[in-house]
């Protein structure tokens, strides 16, 4: 019983965190604050000593996955900024055609929820998928359902994305290996959730064709945008490097220098770098723009993520306080010997934070928290914790997060008609996604 009195202040904290965030519509950094003094407190943590862990949760969380953040998103943005993204999937949705272009969108979706933030993708592929679906004589629905559904499970699942980067730190699980498994446990949930989820769902094929105005394209014919190889083959450095530096580790000496060389170009801060700065010249000065221009890009990126990245600060004070108090053991403690997955118990608590805080990355951050403890006391592999805390975190979302409303006020739609498309899409990737690392987990 002594056990489940730390669970229980998690429990009541949560709430709080509910009630604070969708009731009172208090912002989620101050939110996460509040609730995290509060549980340090009811466990009988002293004052300074919660100064302390503030400091080093904020600081620790901030110092592992605040410049791949940024650098993520500098990197998207560059693509943006010169055409490079548009041209990705002007090429990828022309070679598909009419029959295969759910198929074609999934690719185009998966590509962009790598390489740059879920709302700058989102006001990339709505106007362009709009557009053909408008000429293929298709309903929009059809085609926006497979593209936004690749895009939130890749943007969920795989660096250099934020909720996937701070929980790869926080459950210290190799980079290559989270890129080959989750790539495993991203295919079968974008196919039932863009694929198969859209013939299920009745009268999607009647909503009318939004009227974009408010989401105006980029003029980049003044830029020499890259051939369609090299305009792939960027975004995509930082896997290639991480892949190769775990590949390398399995099959070469670990002394050897190619080892050496990868390990370092596949750490995530510098394969992300090295992207980046190959982003600058190709995205930039190549295609015709100068280094200030470039700049300008970056800077815009980063205005548009430091909200995001102050929250998961928060979430990450939450996490030490978690920590610092011993509430993780507790609740190791608590389970064991209860007949359920700690990956199901993983993806629950953070289903709850995401309901609670509106924020991906913060309920992922923040799940990390109390469920890492369970991976040594269950022999658990740190990376399908990882990718169960992940699809977790992209599940059907409420009004309090941003994505809902997006959806909803840019294609007009009901609040049912929301839960309908964009809530359906993210449970189907979320409860398809667990469902695979479950599966997983039977092997590894």
């Amino acid at each position: 019983m002594e056990h489940w009195i730390p669970v229980l202040w998690v429990v009541i904290a949560i709430a709080f965190l509910l009630f604070l965030t969708v009731k009172v519509k208090l912002h989620s950094m101050i939110a996460l604050l509040l609730i995290a003094v509060f549980v340090a407190f009811a466990e009988g943590m002293d004052a300074t000593t919660l100064v302390k862990t503030i400091s080093k949760g904020a600081g620790s969380t901030l110092g592992g996955v605040g410049l791949i953040i940024v650098l993520g998103a500098a990197l998207g943005q560059l693509m943006t900024d010169c055409g490079a993204s548009k041209k990705i999937a002007d090429t990828i949705v022309k070679s598909c055609g009419v029959r295969f272009l759910q198929w074609g969108l999934l690719i185009v979706g998966t590509i962009f929820g790598i390489a740059m933030f879920f709302e700058v993708a989102f006001m990339i592929v709505v106007p362009l998928v709009v557009s053909i679906a408008r000429e293929a004589k298709i309903p929009y629905m059809m085609l926006i359902i497979p593209v936004l559904a690749a895009v939130a499970q890749a943007h969920s699942l795989l660096p250099p994305q934020p909720g996937p980067v701070a929980l790869m730190d926080a459950f210290g699980a190799d980079s290559g290996s989270i890129y080959m498994l989750g790539f495993v446990v991203l295919i079968p949930s974008i196919i039932c959730a863009g694929i198969i989820l859209p013939r299920f769902l009745k009268d999607i094929d009647t909503y009318a064709m939004p009227n974009l105005g408010n989401l105006k394209e980029i003029d980049t014919s003044k830029y020499k945008v890259p051939s369609f190889g090299i305009c792939l083959l960027i975004p995509l450095l930082p896997a290639i490097f991480m892949i190769g530096n775990t590949v390398a580790s399995i099959f070469l000496d670990k002394k050897s220098i190619a080892v050496q060389v990868l390990s370092f170009l596949g750490s995530p801060n510098i394969s992300l770098l090295v992207a980046v700065l190959v982003a600058i010249y190709v995205f930039g000065v190549r295609a015709g723009r100068t280094i200030s221009e470039a700049s300008d890009s970056i800077t815009s990126a980063i205005k548009g993520i430091s909200t995001v990245v102050l929250i998961i600060g928060a979430g990450g004070v939450f996490k030490e306080v978690i920590i610092d108090a011993g509430i993780g053991e507790h609740i190791a403690a608590a389970v064991t010997g209860l007949p359920i997955s700690p990956m199901i118990l993983a993806w629950f608590i953070t289903v709850i934070i995401r309901w609670a805080t509106g924020q991906g990355a913060v309920s992922a951050i923040t799940a990390a928290g109390i469920v890492g403890p369970l991976i040594p006391v269950f022999h658990v592999d740190p990376t399908l914790m990882m990718l169960a805390t992940a699809v977790g975190s992209n599940t059907i979302t409420m009004p309090n997060d941003a994505a809902f409303w997006m959806m909803k006020e840019t294609f007009n739609l009901t609040m049912a008609q929301t839960f309908k498309t964009w809530g359906l899409l993210e449970l189907t990737n979320s409860v398809v996604g667990l469902v695979v690392v479950l599966l997983l987990s039977l092997w590894i």
